[in-house]
């Protein structure tokens, strides 16, 4: 279990009446006895994932012996049980080694796509168990497993995500919009190659990720064919986020999303030395939007010259 998270459980068992009290409380385990027993309610996806929660924290408990992430998990399944969508595993809760936070950060954003895309509701079961194997393997990397010990829930994870996946369609891109140039409104030369100072180029991405997808990949192969046609003294890469999430996180996010496009432009042979970075977070919205809403246009990198 997290440090952070166990010593927040120490504590508070200790503030109970000390070792004794603290023994006490790990041998009543209310909330697994509780979820063994709760009916749950809610949408077919939340009373699935209630029942893959019970499975995980009796595991935990009665196999694993690990009496705080039985506890930690039966609150989870809890939640579930009273029909809360309940998210998988923040991965910067959990100490990780880095190899392991992109790994499980990129399944966790797959899970989460998934999510946006309907497949709660087009396979209930399949999603909670993926979100289930999800919990499992996050939680069993930290405790260092070895790669071949920890498979497991990693392999059926990539299993159920695969499978859901397959069962969601992406919404079908809007038409672009039909632009007629009217030529006679400014004195400029269609023919002519775009001044540097005014090319701008848009990067999107996934909720909750900073990964390039095959739409960004072709945009920066455009960004880096300009630069090596008309080179810029330099080259703006700006990160943003929606607004859904705390704005220090978002602040992060955005700082990972434009350093993963500088890098993709270094790999294009873009000179480093050219590329600045800055993050916006939140703050600079393309869509106003209120707090704490999914809005696509604003998960993006903005690229600018100079």
């Amino acid at each position: 279990m997290n440090t952070l998270r166990n010593m927040i459980l120490t504590a508070g068992l200790l503030a109970l009446g000390g070792t004794t009290s603290a023994c006490t409380a790990f041998t009543s385990f209310s909330e697994v006895e509780a979820l063994n027993d709760a009916q749950a309610v809610g949408s077919p996806f939340t009373q699935a994932l209630a029942e893959e929660y019970r499975r995980f924290a009796n595991s935990e408990l009665k196999d694993m012996f690990d009496y705080p992430d039985a506890l930690h998990f039966a609150r989870k399944g809890l939640a579930a049980a009273s029909g809360e969508n309940v998210l998988p595993e923040p991965v910067v809760d959990w100490n990780l080694s880095e190899e392991h936070i992109r790994e499980l950060s990129a399944a966790r954003g797959r899970l989460i796509v998934a999510y946006d895309l309907g497949g709660r509701e087009v396979a209930p079961e399949i999603a909670a168990k993926a979100q289930a194997k999800y919990d499992c393997w996050i939680e069993g990397q930290e405790e260092n497993w070895s790669d071949a010990g920890g498979t497991h829930c990693k392999d059926e994870f990539l299993k159920h995500i695969s499978r859901l996946e397959g069962m969601i369609q992406p919404p079908p891109a809007a038409p672009a919009p039909e632009i007629t140039a009217d030529t006679g409104a400014f004195d400029i030369d269609p023919n002519a190659p775009m001044a540097v100072e005014n090319a701008m180029y848009l990067v999107f991405f996934n909720w909750d990720s900073s990964d390039l997808g095959s739409g960004a990949l072709n945009v920066l192969d455009a960004v880096a064919d300009e630069v090596s046609k008309n080179p810029p003294t330099a080259i703006n890469v700006v990160g943003h986020t929606d607004t859904s999430g705390p704005q220090k996180y978002n602040q992060r996010l955005a700082f990972k999303r434009a350093n993963n496009v500088k890098d993709a432009l270094v790999q294009r042979g873009v000179d480093p030395a050219l590329i600045l970075v800055d993050a916006k977070g939140e703050t600079e919205l393309l869509v106003e939007t209120p707090d704490n809403i999914r809005e696509p246009a604003n998960r993006r990198v903005n690229i600018s010259f100079n």
